[in-house]
């Protein structure tokens, strides 16, 4: 079943990638692999899994990223995430922040390249869906080029056959996870060279990847790319993907509106919050007459108790208004 087409992904990302912003992102394209927030295993086994894990089935294909390191738990959790209907269940191995290490999983688990094998071993014998590893090249003063193969490896004599690699060592110790977004610099040339020497696994690259245009480069040397900040900050842009990347064919940017416009009066007829709507909205106009109107009218009037559809149709408005540049 490891047919998923990872050819062009979107990034799991704490405190956005949640289902409404998945939501948004599936109107602007029908074709990209979107996956959830990473979600623990011990959440899952002992939280409310409905507000966990429920999700909108037009947000198909979605895959579950979870965390943790005990094997049991995360088969367990692995099989539940397969019952609420995600296509893939992704391990992750990179997150860097700080609450992550304290559970012991995320990017610290590049050292224990062992472990993740015995729990991807684990979640494979549970599940039929695919089961795949988000990583990074390395941690702290681990060397890349032998902690990357090492993790892949053992990996791939588990079963997996698709990884994620996001081409920046984590900095788990002296470094912010935020200043780790910079630093140290990327090296997509070694994850362009494990590609290289394994031909048969799926090699995703993850990391600093801006535009269409750099994500096309990447694709003449790995299997896919997985977009992250850039699409969450400007995700107009979406709507090229499918044309560029499946050869399907190009969404309209006014139609994915309306359609996200569509699934808002859904929401708040069961009472979500407008702001929780328009989150993922507020860089959809960016570069655009009006963007900045529209992203105040929200400030101020989003988050008052009453916002309704009509507050985001004002907001709307105040870009489709927006006067041209007048040319010099």
């Amino acid at each position: 079943m490891n047919s998923l087409n990872h050819r062009f992904c979107i990034a799991p990302m704490m405190d956005w990638t949640d289902r409404h912003c998945r939501f948004l992102h599936r109107q602007l394209t029908r074709h990209a692999l979107l996956y959830t927030e990473m979600v623990t295993a011990d959440a899952i086994l002992r939280g409310n899994r409905e507000r966990l894990l429920g999700f909108d089935r037009r947000e198909d294909p979605v895959a579950l990223q979870l965390g943790g390191a005990e094997p049991e738990k995360l088969a367990e959790a692995a099989k539940i995430g397969a019952a609420f209907g995600y296509a893939e269940i992704n391990l992750n191995v990179g997150c860097p922040s700080d609450r992550v290490q304290s559970g012991r999983f995320g990017a610290c688990l590049m050292r224990e390249p062992t472990l993740v094998a015995e729990c991807v071993a684990a979640m494979r014998a549970a599940v039929s869906i695919p089961v795949t590893v988000k990583c990074r090249i390395g941690v702290d003063d681990q060397d890349p080029e032998s902690s990357l193969r090492e993790l892949i490896g053992l990996c791939a004599r588990a079963g997996v056959k698709t990884f994620a690699v996001h081409a920046r060592k984590a900095w788990l110790e002296g470094l912010s996870p935020k200043d780790n977004r910079d630093v140290p610099p990327l090296d997509y040339d070694l994850v362009y060279r494990v590609k290289r020497e394994h031909p048969k696994l799926k090699i995703v690259l993850n990391g600093g990847i801006g535009s269409l245009d750099e994500a096309e480069k990447h694709l003449d040397h790995v299997d896919g790319v997985m977009m992250g900040r850039a699409a969450y900050h400007s995700p107009a842009m979406l709507v090229d993907a499918d044309a560029r990347f499946f050869g399907a064919r190009a969404i309209s940017f006014d139609a994915a509106v309306e359609g996200y416009l569509a699934y808002a009066a859904e929401q708040l007829e069961q009472r979500v919050p407008l702001n929780k709507l328009t989150k993922p909205m507020l860089g959809l106009f960016n570069g655009r007459p009006g963007a900045r109107l529209f992203r105040r009218h929200l400030a101020e009037y989003g988050t008052l108790r009453g916002a309704n559809l009509q507050t985001l149709r004002d907001a709307l408005a105040l870009v489709q208004r927006a006067p041209e540049p007048v040319a010099a």
